[in-house]
């Protein structure tokens, strides 16, 4: 576990609680701050109480929250520098705790990974001791590679079976409830990221979802055209509303949760008495369905977007229509409006966001940027900020101050495929989904330049030893053999009869070995430009190929979630490799042929001892993995992942098994 807390297991057990448990309540009650800071900045500390079975991951956040900023930051001897380092590693544990509570030797991976990027004393002091734990073997970060806390991807809520269509969250912040077309509502603890209780009841999809200001109550609009009521407390249905005569696209809750407001693809707002259960009356205008509904806080006012391409205000307490707002030159899928009623916020399939004044009636600006339709927005509770979610895969956070875009949470353009590198150590050479082929400086980061030439998705890319020549595979079927000099491309190698997903070289530079959807892998001779023979027993596609320094071995990666090694001088299978629960995307060989690295659409990198068959370190990743290569010191490793994200990674405590 690491010598700290070794050390601390010898204790005895009610040393160990109190230590874990109350040392930090103490330090808080008499007023010692500085000693509560550093023992929440101590990694041998997280680490001691995440592994301890009484306390774990979620005992260690709630640590965090025994001193409110405020107080904080007014005690003279905890400065604002402080605050910061404690909300980011506490950020950081929130958004790693699925991963530490499935396997907590993971601290040192997502601390190292995600707080990188700041340049805090605080921080670094903490992360210096980080890197030196090798109680096990495990895989160091060597660069910022994982989201940082406050910007992005905090956890991912998994459960629904089928695409999730609607989101809402309780006033308290403390609960999201979801629907999906697995006909299913789930009720989320967004504190600890787990399932609370699914709500079933439906035959079809549901496509929106509200609840109510007190979080007692959810609403659920579904294909069947009705409403659904939710008891949150007991996880019950309540009662069914209905009037509506086409499927519910839209709902929402005024503000003291007495009325619910729907929106119908039969063209019409239905507006609900939630004590009574009845209809109060109809908003009809629209000449199309009604895709997204807003209520202002004051509840006195809704507003609808539509496929009719416009916005409707109206009046709640006289049914009637206010006036209606044109500009969107295509169907309104998203509305919010502002906490003091003032701005409305349209998202729409222009791929553009307009800010409307509710006041003049007028459009203030257009927010442009997305390439594809807008299908949600949300406002700030302040009003400051507009975030909005398109089909182009990305979320743009808006300034509704100045009308501009203030950052896209997204890595890459596109889905980084293969990644290789020199014998040097000195490039790196990744193939991508975009087409192409790029040269990286690994010692700057930067691209040096790109190989232009394939019809299709490049999926596999390899270096000779010499780092004269690569070779790239493509979903044209071909393999090229590029220059790496001049840039230019030497010549092309066709025989598998579907797209060619790997490629790797043997060192002498005389082989390539290809993998293919076709589940066959093909040696090639590079000389003679012949194919020499063809391995099988793998029975789905093979994602990926590599091959030993001395070309005896070859390793492939399969979409049946295995890994098999091949003997090349007797063309057979020497053994498979199980391990991942999904496809395996990528695979590599360390210098000295011993181990093996694997990466899947599982999100894990997995470090390979090919002597016992074990499993020896593995890295989790945000996305899945699609492709990986080690330097030449055997323990340096980069792999690329689906998000475009590239991590660099380091092969730590392999002492610990000597």
């Amino acid at each position: 576990m690491g010598e700290f807390t070794d050390k601390l297991a010898t204790k005895p057990l009610f040393y160990q609680r109190a230590y874990l448990g109350s040392l930090l309540p103490n330090y808080v009650k008499s007023g010692n701050l500085e000693k509560y800071y550093q023992k929440l900045t101590d990694f041998n500390f997280l680490m001691a109480k995440i592994q301890h079975p009484e306390f774990g991951v979620q005992a260690l956040i709630d640590d965090f929250n025994l001193v409110e900023d405020s107080e904080a930051v007014i005690n003279p001897e905890y400065n604002t520098q402080k605050v910061k380092a404690l909300n980011l590693i506490q950020a950081t544990l929130w958004m790693s705790a699925d991963i530490l509570e499935r396997d907590n030797t993971k601290l040192a991976e997502q601390l190292l990974g995600r707080l990188l990027y700041f340049e805090m004393p605080h921080i670094q002091v903490m992360l210096e001791v980080a890197k030196k734990w090798k109680a096990a073997p495990w895989l160091r970060p060597l660069t910022p590679c994982l989201t940082p806390p406050r910007r992005g991807l905090l956890r991912t809520l998994e459960g629904h079976s089928n695409p999730v269509y609607a989101v809402a969250v309780t006033a308290d912040g403390k609960r999201a409830i979801s629907g999906s077309f697995d006909n299913t509502l789930k009720v989320w603890d967004l504190t600890t990221g787990k399932e609370e209780f699914t709500l079933t009841g439906y035959s079809k999809g549901v496509y929106a979802v509200a609840v109510t200001a007190d979080g007692k109550r959810a609403i659920s609009g579904w294909w069947a055209n009705t409403l659904k009521v939710w008891d949150l407390t007991i996880g019950k249905e309540e009662f069914t509303l209905k009037g509506h005569s086409k499927l519910v696209y839209a709902v929402a809750t005024t503000a003291d949760g007495k009325r619910a407001i729907s929106g119908s693809d039969d063209n019409t707002l239905k507006v609900w008495d939630l004590t009574t259960r009845k209809e109060e009356f109809t908003f009809k205008g629209h000449s199309k369905g009604v895709y997204a509904v807003a209520i202002t806080g004051d509840g006195k006012r809704a507003i609808s977007g539509s496929d009719d391409n416009t916005l409707k205000v109206w009046d709640l307490n006289t049914g009637k229509e206010e006036f209606t707002l044109k500009g969107h030159s295509d169907s309104v899928c998203a509305v919010a409006v502002t906490a003091d009623g003032k701005l409305a916020i349209s998202g729409s399939a222009d791929n553009t966001l307009k800010v409307w004044d509710l006041t003049t009636e007028k459009e203030l600006f257009t927010l442009t940027g997305h390439t594809e339709l807008v299908k949600s927005v949300a406002v700030t509770a302040e009003g400051k900020l507009a975030i909005s979610g398109s089909w182009d895969s990305t979320l743009k956070v808006w300034d509704l101050t100045t009308g501009k875009e203030q950052f896209t949470l997204k890595d890459h353009g596109n889905s980084v495929q293969a990644v290789s590198v020199t014998g040097d150590g000195k490039r790196a050479i990744s193939a991508s989904w975009d087409n192409t082929v790029k040269v990286w400086d690994l010692n700057t980061g930067k691209e040096q330049f790109t190989l232009e030439g394939h019809s299709n998705w490049v999926k596999a890319v390899a270096i000779t030893a010499d780092g004269k020549r690569a070779i790239s595979g493509s979903w044209d079927k071909t393999l090229k053999v590029w220059d790496l000099t001049t840039g230019d491309q030497l010549f092309t190698l066709s025989g598998h009869s579907k797209s060619i997903n790997a490629f790797a070289v043997t060192a002498d530079g005389k082989w390539a070995i290809s993998g293919s959807w076709d589940t066959t892998i093909k040696v090639w001779d590079l000389t003679t430009v012949d194919e020499l023979f063809t391995l099988t027993g793998h029975s789905k596609s093979v994602n990926a190929v590599a091959v030993t320094a001395d070309a005896k071995r070859a390793i492939s990666g399969s979409s049946d979630n295995t890994i098999k090694v091949w003997d090349l001088t007797t063309r057979k299978e020497e053994f498979t490799l199980t391990g991942h629960s999904k496809s395996v995307k990528a695979v590599a060989i360390t210098p000295d042929g011993k181990r093996a690295i694997s990466g899947s659409l599982d999100n894990s990198l997995k470090v390979w001892d090919l002597s016992s068959q074990n499993i020896i370190a593995s890295f989790t990743g945000e996305s899945s993995l699609a492709s990986c290569a080690i330097a030449p010191d055997g323990v340096t490793i980069v792999a690329g992942a689906r998000s475009g994200r590239v991590y660099f990674l380091r092969l730590e405590g392999m002492e610990e098994l000597t």
